[in-house]
């Protein structure tokens, strides 16, 4: 039986229990019904204090687990947002070399243009120089060829 009920049963004893006339309200109980329910009071508690300590030593067990759980949670998310971090690092240094490669490529590609640019000036220049010089050619054969027409006409 628990406690709480027995100590229930012994206020039912003394208000059940005759008052004793001229007695400023004490009352006449049987002492083996007080002594028994005692008895069963003093077995009753320690069987209540051992729950009572189980259950505070489940709290503190069901605390500590909580703690751990929490810390290893918090843990986890601290490395996970490392690991995030560490992505986005390596994401902006892989933007930064992207951009650095293009405007190299971008460089490149007019150095190109210029060089070949350059180079086609210099074989369309030598190309004319060559072709003003057959032209010439040309025209002084057939200044020759119509002089020689000319010579022989006369």
């Amino acid at each position: 039986m628990k406690v709480d009920d027995l100590i229930l049963q012994l206020q039912d004893l003394v208000n059940d229990a005759k008052a004793m006339p001229f007695s400023g309200g004490k009352v006449l109980v049987n002492s083996e019904d007080i002594y028994d329910i005692i008895d069963q009071i003093q077995d009753a508690m320690p069987a209540e204090v051992r729950q009572a300590k189980n259950i505070v030593a489940d709290r503190k067990q069901i605390i500590a687990e909580a703690n751990r759980e929490s810390e290893n949670i918090i843990r986890a998310a601290e490395e996970r947002r490392k690991v995030m971090l560490n992505q986005n690092e390596l994401v902006k240094e892989a933007q930064a070399k992207a951009r650095e490669i293009i405007d190299e490529a971008k460089q490149k590609s007019l150095e190109i243009r210029r060089a070949t640019n350059v180079y086609v000036d210099n074989v369309m220049k030598r190309t004319e120089e060559s072709l003003t010089s057959q032209l010439t050619d040309v025209k002084k054969t057939r200044a020759n060829i119509a002089n020689s027409l000319k010579a022989k006409q006369s």
